[in-house]
């Protein structure tokens, strides 16, 4: 499926893949329907549970809206939750089109590695593993050309085959919308107990918190609880006289007005700051650029409350 399919896609491990009444005009009807995979599908989930068993807490990293920092957030909140060196963490990307997380990470060129027990993931650190579809590309430069049955099918391996050690937190980072990967990824995760839920991350304005929206109806109706808001680039503090600026001034209310109406708790407010972009460029710490930045700090605080509310 591509991303014009229909509002009421039925998703190809359904058994009316192709043939419901919402892919009537569906430009990938007929391969929806053909690539229905024929290994039962009770089976595959539970090859997934059991692979996912050893680790205590998965989390998915989710926004309605692109261009809102979400893979930096799960980029920083995963070193965050490894700088305690008693704590181990996995970071998934499936943002298979647009994977920025080995960048961030520092990884880029890394290649992954098979073995008798699947995939080996990529390590940052001894605690603190990676695994990305920017590890398969020839090149940085390779776009990804996939329809959406190719692009599920790499999620089901990546969640099947990679052999991820045991894990405190795996943090999941996922593309914009509500497309084929997030009904993917919650399918295939439906029988994992260790699933938390989804942390959602916007920005001020309305132009995100509208398809925020969006997320929260998406996450409601496939029965993916909602751990919290996260609101990046909230505002700017200048370094100097520490005043704080509001650049994205929200024009109906913002996120607290989204907290009230659907009554889900906003975790923190993370400030603008040069030093997560030029962190994530050069693939390293922001603390490492200052330890005392109000958007480091506000990660800092975020990653205690994440331990605190699921403890290892």
């Amino acid at each position: 499926m591509s991303s014009d399919h229909p509002s009421d896609c039925v998703g190809i491990d359904s058994d009316q893949a192709g043939k419901a009444p919402g892919c009537a005009g569906c430009p990938n009807a007929e391969i929806c329907s053909s690539t229905k995979p024929q290994v039962d599908e009770s089976a595959q989930l539970l090859q997934i549970e059991r692979r996912l068993r050893s680790i205590n807490h998965i989390i998915l990293i989710i926004s309605g809206k692109g261009g809102v920092g979400k893979s930096t957030f799960s980029s920083i909140l995963s070193r965050f939750l490894a700088s305690n060196e008693t704590i181990n963490v996995g970071l998934l990307d499936i943002d298979i089109c647009g994977p920025s997380i080995p960048r961030a990470m520092g990884l880029e060129g890394e290649q992954v590695h098979m073995s008798a027990d699947g995939w080996s993931p990529i390590f940052v650190q001894d605690n603190l593993a990676v695994m990305s579809s920017g590890f398969l590309l020839g090149s940085l430069e390779d776009a990804v050309i996939w329809r959406g049955p190719k692009k599920n099918g790499l999620i089901k391996q990546f969640l099947s085959d990679v052999d991820w050690p045991p894990l405190d937190y795996l943090i999941i980072d996922t593309p914009p919308g509500t497309s084929d990967e997030h009904l993917s990824i919650v399918s295939y995760l439906k029988k994992c107990s260790n699933l938390r839920g989804a942390l959602i991350v916007t920005t001020p304005q309305e132009a995100a918190l509208l398809d925020v929206r969006k997320q929260i109806d998406f996450t409601r109706k496939v029965g993916l609880p909602i751990i919290g808001l996260i609101e990046n680039m909230s505002h700017f503090v200048c370094s100097s006289c520490s005043k704080e600026s509001f650049i994205f001034k929200p024009t109906s209310g913002g996120v607290k007005s989204l907290t009230e109406s659907t009554n889900i708790q906003l975790l923190t407010s993370i400030p603008i700051d040069p030093i997560i972009g030029k962190s994530i460029d050069l693939g390293i710490a922001c603390w490492d650029e200052n330890n005392k930045s109000p958007a480091v700090n506000a990660y800092r605080t975020l990653s205690r409350k994440i331990i605190n509310m699921f403890p290892v």
